[in-house]
């Protein structure tokens, strides 16, 4: 039987640029005996792997290694002769991101500059606000923050405004979450949009609010299957609500980006992980972007 196929591969980034380094390429084929590793090839330009077994022989798993990237593998089924041609795209490694290009405060989303502006009290940074708390924060609530400002803005309900317009103060940041002071009218615009299909209603005895004044009041999420938001609410004796906003990863790494399972495992949720699930599965761009080690750096 001769070896007819040809596999041509991209492989890229969250933006659709290739890797600007070199990769580690295992083949196997699943039909018949067939390994081929392909190493420190440079994933700047198209890698092209010839005298492959094309159908209906042809089904490889492709798993690919970077220096800056999450390891990802994939099954392809090769034609029976000529070039197959496949692209790949590959999130961030966080252990391999050496600084962050984030916005400048008069350059990030109206509403959460607002909602800044207004937060003198968020836990740990109390006294600071706007301008000052802004640039106080560390890298993983900076991109946590803008994460869910991006998604929040993106999340328009029936009315027309946005779950970000809501925001009025923050009250605690975390790389996976915000907590923050909204109006109780969030809370029953995110109810009345159940019946629209745009959020439904999930258990909220998971998420906690250090108030003990507070209670909760409701947890929704958005029918997104990757990336996707939720709010739960919390309202003390005189009406007041606070709202826990979150993005939750589920399992979005694995599906969208085939992200290797043992690669996850016991992995808590990262921030940049998010980032990354956002730009290239909802195509929502949260404003920051990331230089990597020995990379360069990705626009």
């Amino acid at each position: 039987m001769e070896k007819q196929g040809i596999l041509r591969l991209d492989l890229v980034n969250v933006y659709g640029e290739k890797l600007n380094e070199p990769v580690d390429i295992n083949l196997r084929n699943m039909a018949i005996t067939d390994v081929r590793l392909v190493r420190k090839v440079l994933a700047s330009k198209r890698i092209k792997i010839p005298d492959l077994y094309g159908a209906p022989q042809g089904t490889y798993r492709i798993e690919v290694d970077s220096l800056s990237y999450r390891p990802a593998g994939q099954f392809v089924n090769l034609k029976a002769s000529g070039i197959t041609d496949v692209q790949m795209t590959f999130p961030v490694n966080p252990k391999k991101v050496v600084s962050i290009n984030f916005p400048k405060y008069e350059d990030i989303l109206p509403d959460i500059k607002r909602a800044l502006n207004q937060s003198a009290n968020v836990f740990s940074f109390e006294g600071k606000s706007a301008l000052e708390l802004y640039n106080a924060l560390d890298d993983i609530r900076k991109a946590g923050m803008l994460n869910i400002a991006a998604k929040t803005n993106a999340t328009v309900l029936p009315n027309g405004k946005t779950i970000l317009s809501y925001v009025e103060e923050l009250r605690e940041l975390r790389g996976d979450r915000f907590f923050a002071r909204v109006p109780k009218e969030l809370r029953e615009e995110t109810k009345n949009s159940v019946a629209t299909g745009l959020f439904y209603a999930v258990d909220s005895t998971l998420h906690k609010f250090a108030d003990p004044s507070y209670s909760h009041a409701g947890s929704f999420k958005t029918k997104d299957n990757y990336g996707n938001l939720q709010l739960t609410f919390f309202m003390n004796i005189e009406q007041k609500c606070v709202a826990d906003i979150d993005i939750d990863d589920a399992s979005g790494l694995e599906h969208v980006f085939q992200v290797l399972r043992n690669e996850l495992t016991g992995q808590p949720t990262n921030p940049f992980d998010i980032h990354e699930i956002l730009v290239a599965y909802q195509k929502i761009d949260p404003g920051y972007s990331f230089n990597l080690h020995e990379s360069a750096p990705v626009a």
